[in-house]
């Protein structure tokens, strides 16, 4: 059954953008009677399509999910173009909360907050993501962070920074005594890495150095590592 996330309405009827009638209609070829799911404000509905010109539907029932994760935050440096828009799809389905692109010193791409329309499509993507995946919130995603701006990010209550150095603690020793209700961020780097100055300041600003092993991951491989790892210790 296929989810479709829609801003507040009144309920029991919904209406939908111009998109999502096209998905509705002549994607997925619904017929009058069939039955969707809807996600409104956090909340997931079970509706009956009532019309197709225009596409109604008349939601009939809420369905509780009960599964309880940590809040995951990726700050993800900024990659090329095809590699980002894999990091946003399948961070999205395997369940991140926000997604922060950090304009790090050895990011080949470049990206200024004026560049909505990149913005726009990364959005596109997690809201996609998230409806193939059934979820029930849409990732957040920011605008591009400067190193100042990671800085001051505050109010989490684990901030780790993945790193090549072997000596840190890894990843099963920092999140051991993490519940499912934590808050936490990580920090990946771009595909040369982070520069010696980029990981002192960090750490300088209580970021926790933490190892992903003896192997080097492609910055891409990163983000799915990390949030399978949670899933696996929180799904339970």
């Amino acid at each position: 059954m296929q989810r479709y996330f829609v801003e507040h309405q009144n309920l029991p009827e919904i209406r939908f953008d111009f998109e999502t009638e096209h998905h509705i209609k002549h994607v997925m070829r619904y017929r009058v009677g069939e039955t969707i799911e809807i996600v409104q404000d956090g909340r997931l509905y079970f509706a009956k399509l009532t019309s197709l010109d225009p596409v109604i539907a008349h939601v009939e029932q809420e369905i509780i999910e009960a599964k309880t994760l940590p809040k995951v935050t990726l700050v993800q440096s900024l990659v090329k173009e095809n590699k980002m828009d894999f990091i946003l799809q399948k961070a999205t389905e395997l369940g991140v909360s926000k997604i922060i692109p950090y304009q790090a010193a050895r990011s080949v791409v470049k990206v200024s907050n004026k560049e909505e329309k990149k913005l726009m499509r990364w959005r596109k993507i997690v809201k996609e993501a998230s409806e193939q995946s059934k979820r029930i919130w849409i990732p957040e995603v920011t605008n591009p962070y400067t190193l100042s701006a990671l800085c001051q990010i505050e109010g989490y209550d684990i901030k780790i920074l993945c790193t090549v150095n072997e000596m840190s603690k890894t990843l099963k020793q920092v999140l051991q005594n993490i519940d499912s209700h934590a808050t936490i961020l990580f920090v990946i780097g771009p595909e040369g890495g982070f520069t010696k100055e980029e990981e002192d300041t960090l750490l300088q600003h209580h970021f926790l150095p933490c190892s992903l092993g003896p192997l080097v991951f492609r910055t891409e491989t990163v983000a799915l590592y990390l949030l399978s790892v949670v899933d696996y210790l929180f799904l339970r």
